[in-house]
Order: structure tokens, then C-alpha cells, then sequence
């Protein structure tokens, strides 16, 4: 039932703010493993890995929407994507080796910065032109490797980039949504591969992705999310859009103390 919940409000706030959830399902997650202690030592990488595996669905049908309004930059898409697949599957191979306590200091480190972000509101200004296939694999390299070790979609990192290099922002945000796709399944591919007959993961478990989490998730979100997408046309964004990211700061710091 935690699960289904989660998985409701998740699809909500991606409505809402147009972001993947996985800032909301990580620490979330970590405390509900912790409550019904399944995954031991290895909590902290099974709500990793199930977070990346419930943004698959979510970063398809974002994309789609996207592709249908002619927001997506595709020819940036294919040369970010190499890096991106690389930068993703890499980091997930860190991540395993990494104890808890170090991957929950990135992570509300990270979340931090998202939610400061998301306070203050602040667009980066435009100061050059897209770099070229090198530039972007680089580039798609080091936003896949950092969004694979906190569990998002990279839209966090992306939209930025894309705005910076004199993107327009709705074609940024569409193209960002065409790269959290790869980054999400390559995420999800190398979390399940990482943590193959790792001993004392739960029934229903394939590597670090917990399955009955996962799909409830999805089930959910995927009901919730044009209900959010509806009121972001209807409420407050932006002071709501603040008060998320007090909760995202909460449940780092909670993450934090459930981990130390």
C-alpha cells in the first residue's frame, strides 16, 4: 500500500513540476526498506536501482508528448546519447561498489543543490552555442554518470545545459526528456546487473530493483501524472515548487540519519 501511495504522489509532482521523481523516491523509499527491513546493508542501492527502473515508463511518455509538440532537438539526442549510455552504466558499477554512507552524502548533497535550484528559480544565461559531437558526448557522459548515481532522470542537469548553450526552453525540456530515456534504462539495466546474487535481497528482487516497488509505482504514477500536469495550470507553481523543495531537503536529511 506504501508503495501505491508513493507511486501516486510521485506521478502527481512529475505532473506538477515536469520532473522525473526521483529526488521524492529514493529517500522514500530507503525509509520504507528500513520500516519493513528488506535489503539490509544494500537499502540504500535497492531504492537506487528501483527508482531508475519506475523512471523507464515515466521518461517514455514524457518523451512521447514531447516528440508530438516537435520539442525534441533529435540530432543532439543521438550524439549526446553514446555518453549518456556509457556515463549511466559506468556510474552504476561505482555506485555498487560504494558503501551506504557515501551514497546517501552525493545524493542529499545533490538534492540540495536541486532544491536550492528550485527556490530560487533561476534560469542560466545564455552564453554559447551547442558544442560539437565531442562536447556532447562529454557532456552526455557526465550528466548520465551523476544522474545514475542519484537515481533522476537528468532533467536536473540537462535542462541547464541545453538552456546555457542558447536552447529555447521548451525544445531544452523536450530533449532532456529524450535523454532521461536512455539514462533511465541504461540506470535501471546496470543496477540489475550490479547487484545479481547479491545474498540478502528480498523475494521478487532481479539485481538492485525491487520489483513489487516498481511497479506500483508506475501503476500509480502513471494515473496521477495528467491530474498534476492539469493543475499546473490551476495553482501556484512556483510557491508550491518551493515548499517541494523543503520537503526534498527533509527527506534527504532524514535519508541521512536513517543511513548514519
Amino acid at each position: 500500500m506504501q508503495f501505491l501511495a508513493l507511486g501516486a504522489v510521485t506521478g502527481l509532482v512529475a505532473g506538477l513540476f515536469g520532473i522525473g521523481g526521483g529526488g521524492l523516491m529514493v529517500p522514500v523509499l530507503m525509509l520504507l526498506f528500513t520500516a519493513a527491513d528488506l535489503g539490509g546493508e544494500h537499502r540504500v542501492h535497492l531504492a537506487l536501482g528501483t527508482s531508475m527502473a519506475a523512471i523507464v515508463p515515466t521518461a517514455l511518455a514524457s518523451l512521447r508528448v514531447h516528440h508530438r509538440h516537435g520539442a525534441v532537438l533529435w540530432p543532439v539526442v543521438a550524439r549526446m546519447a553514446p555518453g549518456v549510455l556509457m556515463g549511466t552504466f559506468v556510474a552504476t558499477f561505482v555506485a555498487a561498489s560504494l558503501p551506504p554512507e557515501p551514497l546517501a552524502v552525493i545524493f542529499s548533497v545533490f538534492m540540495a543543490y536541486v532544491s536550492l535550484q528550485m527556490i530560487v528559480n533561476r534560469k542560466p544565461v545564455p552564453s554559447r552555442q551547442l558544442p560539437g559531437t565531442g562536447g556532447l558526448v562529454l557532456a552526455g557522459s557526465g550528466i548520465g554518470g551523476l544522474s545514475a548515481l542519484v537515481a533522476i532522470g537528468g532533467g536536473s542537469l540537462t535542462v541547464p545545459f541545453l538552456s546555457w548553450c542558447n536552447v529555447r526552453l521548451p525544445v531544452a525540456i523536450g530533449t532532456s526528456a529524450a535523454v532521461g530515456l536512455p539514462i533511465a534504462v541504461a540506470g535501471a539495466l546496470g543496477y540489475m546487473l550490479n547487484g545479481w546474487g547479491t545474498d540478502g535481497l528480498p523475494a521478487h528482487t532481479l539485481g538492485f530493483v525491487y520489483w513489487p516497488a516498481a511497479l506500483s509505482i508506475v501503476c500509480f504514477s502513471a494515473l496521477t501524472a495528467p491530474l498534476g500536469a492539469r493543475l499546473a495550470h490551476r495553482l501556484p507553481v512556483t510557491w508550491l515548487k518551493r515548499l517541494f523543495a523543503l520537503m526534498l531537503m527533509a527527506l534527504s536529511i532524514e535519508m541521512l540519519r536513517t543511513v548514519f
